[in-house]
Parts: C-alpha cells; sequence; structure tokens
C-alpha cells in the first residue's frame, strides 16, 4: 500500500509535470502567433485588380484577422481603405471617410500586425520621391517585404479615390481616368505603406504603395503627391506572404498572363 509520504510526492510529479505542459503549450502559442504577425496576408491578385477584377469574397471581418495595418479597395472599387491600428477606414470618391462595416467586401487589400523594427527620422522636409528614396536607402535587403509607416506633419499631400465602376468593369488604368483628387495642406497623419521586391511584380505591386489617414480621421486616400514637414518612420521587415484568392468566376475567367508593375 502507498505511504501518505508516497502519494504526496506522486501527487507534486504530477503537478510539475502539468506545469511544464502548460508552459509548454503557452511557449507554442506565442511562438505561432508571433510567426502568424511577422507576415504579409494579401487577398487576391495585383494583377487581377489591374485587369478589372473588382469582386472578392473576402469580407473585412475576416480580412481584420490578418493584420490590423493595411490599405486596398472595396468590391466594385468603391473608395480606398486605410487600416491603422487596428480600425479600417474607407474613403469614398467624394473624399469622405467612415469606418468599415465587417460585412463589406475587398477585390484587394494587403495587411499585417505591424511591429516595427526600425525608426528613421528625416532632418529635413522630403517630396513623395524624395521620401521614397531615403527610405530605400534604409532598406537592409532587397528581397524581403517591409510595411512602412510614416507618421507626423505634411506640408502637402495630393490624395485620390476612385468611383464604384459598374459592369462590365474596366481595366483600372480606365477607372481611375475619372478619379476624384484632393488637395490636403498643412496636415498632421500617418502613410499607411509597403514596399515589395521587384520578383513579386503581378502577384502584389512591386516598390512602394502609399496611402493616407488623417489624425482627425477626415481626409485620406491613395498617395499622388507628397511633402513632408515633421514625420517619423516605421519599418516593420517581413519575410513571409500569403494569399488569399477569390472564388468566384470573375476571377477564375481573367486574364492574367501579362506582367505589371505600375497602378493602383
Amino acid at each position: 500500500m502507498e505511504t501518505k509520504a508516497e502519494r504526496t510526492k506522486a501527487f507534486n510529479l504530477a503537478g510539475i509535470i502539468l506545469a511544464i505542459m502548460i508552459v509548454t503549450f503557452h511557449s507554442h502559442s506565442l511562438a505561432e502567433q508571433e510567426d502568424h504577425h511577422d507576415s504579409i496576408f494579401q487577398a487576391s491578385l495585383f494583377e487581377a485588380l489591374i485587369e478589372g477584377v473588382y469582386e472578392g469574397d473576402l469580407t473585412y471581418g475576416e480580412l481584420k484577422k490578418h493584420g490590423d495595418f493595411g490599405l486596398g479597395t472595396f468590391n466594385s472599387l468603391d473608395g480606398e481603405m486605410v487600416a491603422l491600428d487596428g480600425v479600417f477606414y474607407r474613403i469614398d470618391s467624394d473624399g469622405n471617410v467612415s469606418v468599415v462595416e465587417d460585412t463589406m467586401k475587398s477585390p484587394f487589400a494587403i495587411v499585417t500586425f505591424f511591429d516595427s523594427n526600425e525608426k528613421l527620422v528625416p532632418t529635413e522636409a522630403l517630396s513623395c520621391e524624395g521620401l521614397k528614396e531615403y527610405i530605400d536607402d534604409a532598406l537592409p535587403a532587397r528581397n524581403i517585404f517591409y510595411a512602412i509607416k510614416v507618421s507626423g506633419e505634411f506640408e502637402h499631400l495630393r490624395t485620390r479615390s476612385v468611383h464604384a465602376q459598374e459592369k462590365p468593369y474596366p481595366p483600372i488604368s480606365e477607372a481611375i481616368k475619372d478619379q476624384s483628387e484632393f488637395d490636403l495642406k498643412n496636415i498632421k497623419g500617418t502613410i499607411v505603406g509597403y514596399w515589395m521586391p521587384m520578383y513579386i511584380g503581378g502577384v502584389s505591386q512591386s516598390g512602394f504603395h502609399f496611402h493616407f489617414i488623417s489624425d482627425d480621421k477626415k481626409s485620406g486616400g491613395h498617395v499622388l503627391e507628397c511633402k513632408t514637414k515633421d514625420i517619423v518612420i516605421d519599418i516593420d521587415h517581413i519575410r513571409d506572404f500569403e494569399i488569399d484568392l477569390p472564388e468566384n468566376e470573375e476571377f477564375n475567367n481573367a486574364d492574367l498572363k501579362k506582367e505589371s508593375g505600375k497602378g493602383k
């Protein structure tokens, strides 16, 4: 028969084993979360958007599970999307900003859970081209992905948003001919952007892609031009890339053989 001391020893040993199992499980969970967060999630292909595939089946409610920072658009190309600090915003063709409803869908979007790896503080005003060159010179590698957050005050920004399109959808080169453009002066806010390596062209947009949202959440859009005033740049280095392809006839039948480097 077991003695009291033996039962106590066995009980203590079982407790230690259980504690180790819990800690191990928790460690794996944290590792999985970190791996999941250090990745880019993209809805559809950039080339599909270029060719006029403006219907996606991924809801914004689902998209939020994959990131808190990003950019994109909406079904029918109805406005520009900016995601910052877990809130997703829509800038419509009149320049109005609203919080995106979970039931809305996207034909193209890019998101990540933003976690800055480095911070840059320019000492002089930069044009958009100068800003891109400044960031480009600071990137440590050319074959990985970067999420870029530019926060602060801007002397000038020119942004745009696109009107909702009607079927049969035109290619994006035609759709943006009737885009709305907005001149924003002496405004505080954040540029949400990405830099993608050249080999990704067609799958995603290679190079830089910037959207903007003002601090007061009243202005924004796809960035066409800018001049910085007093900014801080945060860069997230990312190595994983995941794509979710639409399950619809429009995407299945699209001609996606072309290569593309520029667009929306």
